[in-house]
């Protein structure tokens, strides 16, 4: 995929996430639309994890974790 496209996407379901998180409080939806957005790698998606800085790969790790807390507010918070 483009590169610049697939950049404006991950922007895009991360901030539709976020405003799911905040805004909505639904965490699951959050959860599920961040989880989407790393599939659209920001960064050079031909580059192997290996060769990449450490930087991205901590905002790829911090998003990830970010998606797992998203999906564990859900199932906790609904947990009647």
């Amino acid at each position: 995929m483009n590169a610049p496209f697939s950049k404006y996407l991950y922007i895009g379901f991360l901030l539709l996430g976020l405003f799911q998180a905040f805004f909505s409080k639904d965490y699951i939806q959050a959860a599920a639309s961040l989880g989407i957005g790393l599939a659209f790698d920001p960064f050079n998606p031909e580059q192997k994890w290996n060769d990449r800085p450490f930087w991205q790969k901590a905002v790829m790790i911090i998003h990830l974790a970010l998606v797992a807390a998203m999906f564990g507010f859900g199932i906790g918070l609904n947990d009647k």
